[in-house]
Formats: C-alpha cells, sequence, structure tokens
C-alpha cells in the first residue's frame, strides 16, 4: 500500500500563498497622494513686511505651550490652565480622537490573517423513516478546531482603507490640538474684556462720587440763591445716569464671568474673579516685526483640513480597487465525533482548505458611482483646504490690521483724556465764579468721562486682537521665530 505525507504539500502550498501575497502586495491602485499646493496663494500671499514666505508645511504638532504666559497675568494663567485641563470642548474632541484611533485599528486589522477557534457539543434525535423501516435513533455531535482566513490585498484596497483610516485620525489629533487652542484664546478673549469692564467700572464708580459731590454743590448754591433748581435737576439726573452705566457694566461682567466658568468647567453660580482694574491698562505683548508667514504652519486647523485631503485620496484609491477580483485564502482544522472519549483520536481529525475568489460581474452601477463620488470628495476636501488656508491669512491680516489701528487709536484717546479732563477742570473753575452755566459743567464732564471709558474700552480691545492674533498664527510665538 502506497503511503504519503501531506506536510510537504502543506508547507509547499503556503510558501506559495505568501509568495502570491507578497506579490499581491506591492500593488495599490489609485492616486499616491501629494500635499495640494496653490502656488497662486504662495508666490503672491504674504503678510506686510514679511519676507519670510515659503510653502507650508504642517507643524500643528509642535507644542504650543503656556502662550497665555506672555501677558504677564496671574488670574489668566490660573484660568487658562484650568481650562485647558477641564473643558468640555476639549474632552469631546478628545474622545472623538480615541474614536478615530480605533477606527484606524479597526481598518488596519484587516491586513493580518484572522483566526478563530469553534467548539460544539449537540445532541440530537432522528424520526423513524417509515419507507425503509429504520428505527428513530439518538446520536451525539462533538468538534473542536479553528479556522483561519486572509484576504490577499492584491489591489491595495485594505491598505487604502487604512490609510484613510490613519490620515481621520490625524486629522482629529488636529482637531483636538485646534479644541484646545480654542478653549485657551476663548478664556482669554473673554478674560481682558472682562478686566476692560472692571476698569470701565472703576471709572463709573469715580464718576458717581464726582456727581454727588456736585449735586451737593449745587444743592448748597440754591439754598444760598446763587443756583437754581435747574441746576440741581440736572445734577440728579446726571448722578442717576451714572448709576445706570453702573449696573449695565455689573451685567455684561457677570455674562463674561458665567463664560468663563462653562469655559473651565465649573459651577456658574460658585465661580467668582475678584475686580482688577489695572490689567486691562496692561500693553499687549509686541508682535515681531514682519510675522513670520512660516507662523501659519502650526495651525491645527489647516492641518485637519489637509489631512482630511489625504483620507479622501486614499478612498479614491479603495474606490476604483472595488471593481477587481477579491481573493481570500482559507483553511480550516480540527477534531469531530460523536463520542467526546474519542474526540482527540487521529481517526477524528479533519482539515479543509483553499481560496475564495469573487469578481463583480453585474451591480447596476453602483461601483462606478461610488468611485465618482471618491473623486467628488477628494475635490471637496481640497477646496475646504484651500479655503482653510486663505481663511487662515484673512484672520491674521485681520489682526495685524486692528492692532495697529487701535494702538493709532489708543494713542489719540490718551491725548483726548488729558484735554478733556483738563478742560473739564477749567469749565468747572469758571462755573463756581459764574462765568459759566452748569450746563457747560455737564458737558464738559461728559466729554471727559466718555473719553476716560473709551481710552479704556480700546486698551481692552488690544489685548483682546493679540489674543486672537495668537489663535490665528496657532499659537504663541518666540522672538527668535
Amino acid at each position: 500500500m502506497r503511503t504519503f505525507s501531506l506536510r510537504p504539500s502543506l508547507s509547499r502550498l503556503a510558501s506559495g500563498l505568501l509568495a502570491l501575497a507578497a506579490a499581491g502586495g506591492g500593488c495599490a491602485l489609485g492616486p499616491d497622494y501629494e500635499r495640494p499646493v496653490f502656488k497662486d496663494i504662495e508666490e503672491t500671499k504674504k503678510f506686510a513686511g514679511d519676507d519670510l514666505w515659503k510653502p507650508a508645511r504642517p507643524r500643528d504638532a509642535v507644542p504650543k505651550g503656556e502662550w497665555w504666559r506672555i501677558y504677564g497675568d496671574a488670574a489668566l494663567d490660573r484660568l487658562a490652565a484650568r481650562a485647558t485641563e477641564r473643558s468640555a470642548d476639549a474632552r469631546v474632541a478628545l474622545a472623538r480622537l480615541e474614536q478615530a484611533r480605533a477606527a484606524a485599528g479597526i481598518e488596519g486589522a484587516a491586513l493580518w490573517p484572522e483566526l478563530t477557534g469553534r467548539a460544539g457539543a449537540s445532541r440530537s434525535r432522528t424520526e423513524r423513516n417509515r419507507r425503509t423501516g429504520a428505527d428513530a435513533y439518538t446520536q451525539n455531535a462533538f468538534s473542536l478546531g479553528g479556522d483561519l482566513s486572509y484576504e490577499l490585498d492584491l489591489w491595495g484596497r485594505v491598505r487604502r482603507t487604512t490609510e484613510a483610516a490613519d490620515a481621520r485620525a490625524e486629522a482629529a489629533l488636529a482637531d483636538y490640538h485646534n479644541a484646545l487652542l480654542s478653549v485657551q484664546a476663548e478664556v482669554a478673549r473673554n478674560y481682558f474684556a472682562l478686566r476692560a469692564l472692571d476698569a470701565e467700572r472703576a471709572l463709573v464708580v469715580r464718576n458717581i462720587e464726582s456727581r454727588r459731590k456736585s449735586l451737593a454743590l449745587v444743592a448748597r448754591r440754591q439754598e444760598l440763591g446763587a443756583g437754581t433748581e435747574l441746576d440741581t435737576r440736572l445734577a440728579e439726573a446726571e448722578l442717576a445716569s451714572s448709576e445706570s452705566d453702573r449696573a449695565d457694566i455689573d451685567q455684561r461682567r457677570a455674562q463674561l464671568r458665567l463664560a468663563l466658568a462653562v469655559l473651565c468647567d465649573e459651577n456658574p453660580s460658585a465661580f467668582a474673579l475678584a475686580e482688577d482694574a489695572r490689567a486691562a491698562l496692561a500693553e499687549p505683548p509686541p508682535v515681531p516685526s514682519g510675522l513670520p508667514s512660516a507662523l501659519l504652519e502650526r495651525r491645527p486647523d489647516i492641518a485637519s483640513a489637509e489631512r482630511a485631503v489625504a483620507a479622501a485620496n486614499a478612498e479614491v484609491g479603495a474606490a476604483k480597487a472595488a471593481f477587481f477580483p477579491t481573493l481570500v485564502l482559507f483553511a480550516g482544522a480540527g477534531y469531530a465525533s460523536a463520542d467526546v472519549g474519542k474526540l482527540f483520536t487521529p481517526a477524528q481529525w479533519k482539515w479543509n482548505f483553499g481560496p475564495s475568489l469573487t469578481l463583480p460581474f453585474f451591480e447596476g452601477g453602483r461601483l462606478r458611482a461610488d468611485h465618482r463620488r471618491s473623486l467628488a470628495r477628494r475635490e471637496e476636501a481640497v477646496a475646504q483646504y484651500r479655503q482653510r488656508v486663505l481663511e487662515a491669512f484673512r484672520e491674521v491680516e485681520a489682526c495685524l490690521s486692528d492692532l495697529a489701528r487701535l494702538a493709532e487709536r489708543n494713542a489719540a484717546m490718551s491725548r483726548a483724556v488729558v484735554a478733556s479732563r483738563r478742560a473739564a477742570t477749567l469749565v468747572n473753575e469758571r462755573y463756581i465764579r459764574g462765568h459759566d452755566s452748569y450746563m457747560d459743567v455737564l458737558n464738559a464732564e461728559r466729554t471727559a468721562i466718555a473719553n476716560e471709558r473709551l481710552d479704556v474700552q480700546v486698551r481692552g480691545q488690544r489685548l483682546v486682537a493679540s489674543a486672537l492674533l495668537v489663535k490665528a498664527v496657532g499659537g504663541g510665538w518666540k522672538e527668535q521665530e
């Protein structure tokens, strides 16, 4: 009797299948990704006074650091650090990042063989066969084994799908950094707006005290016959108007305080922030001359848009590979017996293996439609990437322009404050000597307090604009940059 062994045959089969997998693994249909280049932007667009333009290479992974410390405000440092650690928006973005990474892991698992184990036990009874007269009987069935399956990625469908999932995970990471930067910038914006209100409130409170003294003076002059009731009523109205201004400022400050509480993930009713009128009077940190366009490389939203293009490009290849055959290798082995005591005997060993080939012959145009959709999605992603880059330039240009114009306004308002305050002093002296009416005093003091409040508002707007500029360039900057 002739005998033979299966081991050499299985070994040769495994070697052949591995060689086939290696040969097919080198082919990946669809376009290889190249980062979109917008020559019209790169050749013509740069910031005013900037000679350091170069094509952007996203560096959003570069640590942003605690950029808010450039303002030297301890209260802002605490708020920004707390928001960075506890912000709900950042936690949401982090959860989405973990989801994207898990999805990439799921897609990447398809590059490897899948091995599953199986075990079964059953008991069944057959009915009596009336035609043959065979009696009914009961039987057992026991099995234990495993199956191995592996899709040969001949056309790169699995690799393209994995490539797209990896790009989406990188985009989710950029979105997380963007969420952090947005929260930090929002904290700074609300904080500086609140401090500007603190400084404005201090002016209004000082004005209220001044109005009260004026009212007492006017009322005394009326008692002595040197003034009129009209002057007294005008003084009372001016005092009430100032008290109304204080209530309005308190209302707006409360709204900003509540917004900061939410950003820091604090209970709004228990969140408190002491008044500090001096913080709004600080000068914003200087902007380096010729702010380099390369700073935009650190913008995480631009990196996210660019990674979306990469994902869409990979999906084009996956859609194209769907037109071609799918080859799956399958192998199974194990034991099967009706007697559990004989389950692991050589006679009960069984195995099977072989390839499975599927090829779409007719699917009603579904694959072509899916391919066209993937091409359209890639075009959409490229357009959105370009729009994001242009929007980034607009934001930086707008912030730089705002800072320049606000600095001019600040200088002009400082001169106006000095002049109007001096004018109010002179008019008040003339009123006491009887040369001017009380209406002249009111007009002069209104102008003075209005200029002082506007000066504080402009100072606050400068700080807000500087915080928005930090966000627009993707984080803070250092002088050597």
